[in-house]
């Protein structure tokens, strides 16, 4: 096990970036810290470091307890870091990412809809998603 690895490629194997792309970047505009210093890609890490994320508009906060080098399952990556990101923020995250709705789906051989299908679909959502119960132009 190495004594220092670096930042962009440990947030990826820890699987809290989905590439080592987007890890750098994300370290090159400013949203990696460590113990409370932005960072490069290219600085170490060191087990016991504290890593500050900022993704998707939330901070995150991890421990690093082990270092690992090549990407692995979340099973063995979750034991590599404690998360210590604050409940209050966690909460938010959790109710932003619960909130997205799966996109929309036909069954398998069904093709695409006929022009026919099309207005129903459109109709219906129309009923259910409309504009105007949202927002009241009145007031």
């Amino acid at each position: 096990m190495p004594d220092k690895v670096r930042i962009d490629k440990w947030l990826w194997s820890v699987r809290i970036f989905k590439t080592r792309t987007i890890a750098t970047n994300a370290c090159k505009s400013g949203r990696v810290r460590i113990n409370g210093t932005v960072v490069k890609p290219s600085a170490s890490v060191a087990a016991g470091d504290t890593v500050g994320v900022q993704k998707d508009g939330f901070h995150f906060t991890f421990k690093v307890l082990k270092l690992i080098e090549k990407r692995v399952g979340y099973a063995i990556a979750s034991t590599c870091y404690e998360d210590l990101t604050p409940e209050s923020e966690r909460n938010k995250y959790k109710d932003w990412f619960i909130g997205k709705a799966a996109a929309e789906r036909r069954e398998k051989g069904a093709g695409r809809p006929t022009k026919k299908e099309r207005r129903v679909i459109e109709e219906f959502k129309e009923q259910f998603f409309s504009w105007d119960d949202w927002m009241d132009w009145d007031e």
